[in-house]
């Protein structure tokens, strides 16, 4: 059985002073553990508080939660893989619902990107779900999937095998609505074998992570399920002391 994983996606929340108070709160009540394994996914502007913090916690990682797909030029405002790794990074979400449709990031786009990743040394995270409308017509396999090859289209067979996945329904996202276990591990078993013919049967080592409304209420039955091997919480990571609890499930 795979060491489960948990990762925290703070968005657009903790700047550095909040960012260096919550991880010294998390930290006291969290003390390392060898059997799973946890990443923090701060505003890029207080990463660099969150890479001190852990600077004698090698058991926590930390990524950043977008990148440029260019590796320099001229994007103000943006900021590419190799500023990320350099920064601190060492994890990067790759096509968070939230990049897609608020943004209007493409398909396309996610893959360039997890290219660029790949050039960098950042390991990807790589976010796909569906809209209700898209789950309610029956379209959720060929959305996620479509997602998951666009992705990886410029990956080789060996950096997928390298890479996570994260399943957030869009329609779970922020709204109180999870997909239910059984729900999660249908959509994680088609992944898991989509995964097996993008990797040349070595999928099954890649990590699928399940978020979308995540909290301490429902990890343990989330995690039960098969297939899901992790979770990506969002408004749940940012309280440290529910944050601490559910890394510890």
């Amino acid at each position: 059985m795979k060491h489960p994983i948990f990762a925290a996606n703070w968005k657009m929340n903790q700047g550095p002073a909040d960012a260096l108070a919550f991880m010294r709160q998390f930290l006291a009540q969290y003390p390392r553990q060898q059997d799973r394994s946890v990443l923090i996914f701060p505003s890029a502007l207080s990463l660099s508080a969150v890479t001190g913090a852990l600077s004698d916690r090698p058991d926590i990682q930390v990524g950043v939660q977008n990148i440029h797909w260019a590796d320099t030029g001229a994007y103000t405002g943006e900021n590419s893989a190799a500023i990320a790794r350099g920064a601190g990074a060492r994890y990067v979400l790759i096509g968070h619902s939230e990049r897609r449709h608020v943004f209007g990031e493409t398909d396309e786009e996610t893959g360039k990107k997890a290219a660029a990743a790949e050039r960098a040394g950042l390991t990807s995270m790589i976010c796909i779900g569906e809209t209700l409308a898209q789950r309610e017509a029956g379209d959720t396999s060929t959305v996620v999937l479509r997602q998951l090859r666009a992705a990886c289209a410029l990956l080789t067979a060996h950096q997928i095998a390298g890479s996570l996945v994260a399943y957030e329904p869009v329609w779970a996202i922020g709204s109180g609505k999870t997909a239910t276990p059984e729900d999660a591990s249908i959509v994680h078993a088609a992944i898991r074998s989509e995964l097996r013919s993008l990797t040349e049967e070595r999928g099954e080592g890649v990590p699928i992570l399940y978020g979308g409304s995540v909290s301490k209420g429902n990890a343990v039955s989330l995690l039960a399920a098969p297939d899901v091997d992790g979770l990506l919480v969002g408004g749940a990571s940012l309280d440290p002391d529910g944050w601490s609890a559910i890394c510890r499930t």
